[in-house]
């Protein structure tokens, strides 16, 4: 009888030992602590053409308060064409750097590679070259657009990054559009050759296993202004056909994230513009088009919310709007502590009863899903 019972002890110690090593906190599961979900809803730029512990990126990452970073070759709150990209194999190493303190989840790390002038990979710094969306778009042949789709893909990911802030799917409404159709970022002014050459982008991206963001939702290419800058109001110029791409790419199943616009339109709402806009993002995006995937915000530290919101309400209407990652791409203006004070204003959020930890979840489930594609 006493042999029985000291197997029964061993069998019950050996099931502890497993459990603790399994669960070193117990019950409380410390790889998905309110924290790290709100860490997860973070993407951040930073400087430096490496990293490594000490380096606040680095410790960010590695302390779980950040889900995503995103690159430049240019920085502009510095004037100077010195930031992350230097040449093919530096950003490897840096990747691989950014990818190795991931603790739990991988993480985004993503780049704006539309081709054209908006490439922070560019020929100068090694890299293949790469053509504008309106070039594509006027060509309107598919094995062109598949042949540059797939040059880009590949680029990204043989050199470690699994997301691409692209393709841009804004209808060229008004080829004077100074962030869009100016710099020939738009396809076409037809939505239906939008929608066809954003899909093929995407469907070469997925080839290479890179996620995209169709941008700038609900549309920009209409704005008389740009959002970079500052307030950009589209109620008079904005036309309902500039909802066609995205919805049609929704019900494709091409939109692995969607990017927020910082454009205001007072048919929308009259008082936020569409990243902060429960309207827009909740209801237009989600409810009418039905999209249940990422909603990424564009850079939260654009003129057009810094001139108008202090950074705690950006958040809050962000959130409260339906958007799952918050971009701060340090680049505009630069702030390498925006991981802990973003945190800190969403846990204050929480407290106060302003945000739910069940739309934490909410967001939190989502990005988690999209990363498991990864």
């Amino acid at each position: 009888m006493s042999r029985f019972f000291s197997s029964v002890f061993l069998v019950f110690s050996l099931f502890l030992f497993l459990s603790c090593v399994n669960n070193p906190a117990g019950n409380h599961d410390v790889s998905t602590d309110l924290e790290t979900k709100i860490g997860q809803m973070l993407m951040l730029g930073f400087r430096g053409m490496e990293i490594g512990p000490g380096h606040q990126i680095y410790d960010d990452i590695a302390s779980g308060r950040i889900g995503g970073v995103v690159l430049f070759d240019r920085d502009v709150a510095l004037g100077v064409n010195d930031r992350n990209i230097e040449s093919p194999q530096q950003v490897i190493n840096l990747n691989n750097q950014l990818t190795s303190a991931a603790p739990v989840y991988p993480l985004l790390i993503s780049v704006d590679q539309e081709g054209g002038l908006v490439a922070r990979l560019k020929e100068r710094h090694g890299f293949p070259a790469t053509v504008r969306a309106e070039y594509l778009g006027t060509l309107n042949n598919i094995d062109s657009t598949r042949f540059y789709g797939h040059s880009i893909a590949s680029t990204l990911s043989s050199h470690g990054f699994n997301v691409n802030l692209a393709p841009v799917v804004d209808v060229n409404i008004d080829p004077q559009s100074p962030a869009i159709g100016a710099i020939g970022r738009s396809f076409s002014e037809d939505p239906d050759l939008v929608t066809k050459h954003a899909g093929i982008m995407v469907e070469e991206h997925r080839e290479e296993h890179v996620l995209t963001s169709l941008k700038h939702f609900p549309g920009h290419g209409s704005a008389l202004a740009d959002s970079h800058l500052g307030f950009t109001d589209v109620t008079s110029t904005w036309q309902e056909s500039e909802l066609l791409p995205y919805d049609s790419l929704i019900a494709q199943g091409k939109a692995d994230m969607i990017m927020t616009a910082h454009i205001y339109n007072s048919n929308w709402d009259t008082e936020y513009p569409a990243t902060m806009s429960r309207n827009v993002i909740t209801g237009m995006l989600r409810q009418q088009l039905g999209f249940e995937g990422v909603v990424i915000s564009d850079d939260m530290n654009m003129g057009s919310i810094t001139d108008h919101y202090g950074l705690e309400e950006a958040i809050y209407r962000s959130i409260d709007a339906g958007v799952d990652i918050l971009m701060f791409a340090n680049n505009l203006v630069y702030d390498e502590l925006i991981a802990l004070k973003a945190t800190e204003i969403i846990l204050d959020l929480i407290r106060e009863g302003h945000i739910s930890e069940s739309r934490i979840e909410e967001s939190y489930q989502r990005i988690k899903t999209l990363k498991e594609t990864l």
